[in-house]
């Protein structure tokens, strides 16, 4: 590995290491001072992590936490509940069973009880409840559709709380104790409460009206299954009860781990390591390509006009772009084409002193075993247009030994972006 490839992923390592959970519930809790019977909900690929956090701390709180299947955790009360495969990002059956076990315990509360909601990444998928009359295999259809057709998370969220059980307000609605505390790790641009995980303990301020216009908007009303245009239909008519738009005093929500606190601590290794740093925040959105060509253009101003920063320059770019695919596309995931698009646009020419990284804070990247990629001056460059027209980075990659492959990481904020010029 090249000297600047090794600054790269060491400073996108640091910032993965400054979203760990279990030190940040552990410090959440601490400050809480929490007494009685503590209930345990949740779910995100975070929350084995964030489980444990909560034991160090209350080794007597009871409950369970919807995760990933190859989430684990030494734990002594909260349990581990396995809501989907690990290399799968759609709800299952067996994520309904747990949802519907959290609601019983959420509703079996008792008015001197407490309840901590632990919410992480990927948390919409692992906690899936359908509304009645809306089956599992509709949910799933549904989102396969808006994913296939570049709807933000919001957008995605927003239909998905609309027919569901627990999200949008709905799993706090459920609680009949004394206070609920939603300790939240944020994998969302702007960390909206009510789009992290589809916003379970946070009012919701969307409508069935809107989740309809959204799927009218990608042209996907009438290619969703009926039971799903007809729930979202009776919602707008008013036959159907809209997600809850406000709470009571008692639901708390807190964010305690995001893309920002991930990004300073990448700013921090980056300077340590001697860098100037032009750090473009945790408020990026887009098309993938788009948002690579611009990070591609300021790269060539740092090399040819010293502007807005001279070498040894980092440039660090935050929050979560999306991909549009075609209709036979390859493999690969966000991060990986950001790469291989910043590698296209400067071509070996503009690459001499540069190296450019981009991956997924939870070790994930779309449907496959890497986080993201990495290219330098010694990437080769054969195949890269084809690959990047087909949305086929992964293999490309691949060839080229440019995968990052961490495994899960046990936490979730989004994406981090590292480019470095020398």
């Amino acid at each position: 590995m090249t000297s600047l490839r090794s600054d790269a992923l060491a400073i996108w390592l640091s910032a993965v290491a400054a979203v760990r959970p279990r030190p940040l519930v552990a410090d959440a809790v601490r400050s809480l001072k929490l007494s009685g019977r503590v209930i345990v909900v949740g779910c995100g690929k975070a929350g084995a992590e964030m489980a444990a956090g909560v034991e160090d701390v209350l080794p007597e709180a009871i409950g369970l936490v919807n995760v990933p299947a190859d989430c684990t955790a030494p734990l002594q009360r909260i349990r581990l509940h396995p809501a989907r495969p690990a290399a799968s990002n759609f709800p299952t059956a067996e994520g309904v069973t747990g949802a519907e076990e959290m609601l019983r315990l959420l509703s079996s509360a008792g008015p001197g009880d407490t309840a901590l909601c632990l919410i992480s990444g990927g948390g919409s998928a692992l906690l899936p409840c359908p509304a009645a009359g809306v089956s599992l295999e509709s949910k799933l259809a549904v989102t396969k559709l808006l994913h296939a057709s570049g709807a933000t998370i919001g957008e995605m969220n927003c239909v998905r709380k609309h027919l569901s059980r627990v999200k949008g307000g709905r799993l706090a609605e459920a609680f009949r104790g004394g206070r609920l505390v939603s300790l939240i790790i944020s994998d969302v641009v702007g960390d909206p409460l009510d789009v992290i995980a589809s916003g379970p303990t946070a009012p919701d301020p969307t409508t069935f009206a809107d989740a309809k216009q959204i799927l009218e908007s990608y042209g996907l009303w009438h290619r969703c299954p009926p039971d799903v245009t007809s729930h979202i239909q009776k919602g707008c008519d008013g036959t159907e009860p809209d997600t809850p738009k406000v709470l009571p005093a008692s639901v708390e929500n807190r964010v305690i781990g995001n893309n920002a606190l991930a990004l300073t601590a990448a700013h921090r290794t980056a300077e340590h390591l001697g860098y100037r740093v032009l750090d473009l925040g945790p408020f990026i959105e887009g098309e993938t390509k788009d948002v690579a060509a611009t990070a591609a253009g300021i790269v060539r101003n740092i090399r040819e006009r010293g502007e807005p920063l001279s070498v040894p320059a980092c440039i660090l770019i935050g929050g979560e772009t999306t991909v549009t695919l075609g209709t036979n596309p390859g493999k690969g995931g966000r991060n990986q084409e950001f790469t291989l698009a910043v590698l296209r646009h400067l071509g070996r020419n503009g690459m001499p002193g540069v190296a450019v990284l981009s991956g997924g804070t939870d070790g994930e990247d779309g449907p496959t075993d890497a986080a993201g990629a990495v290219a330098d001056e010694f990437t080769e460059l054969a195949g890269a247009t084809e690959a990047l027209t087909n949305h086929d980075a992964y293999p490309f990659f691949d060839r080229v030994d440019g995968l990052i492959r961490t495994g899960s990481t046990g936490t979730n904020v989004a994406d981090v972006r590292v480019i470095v010029v020398r």
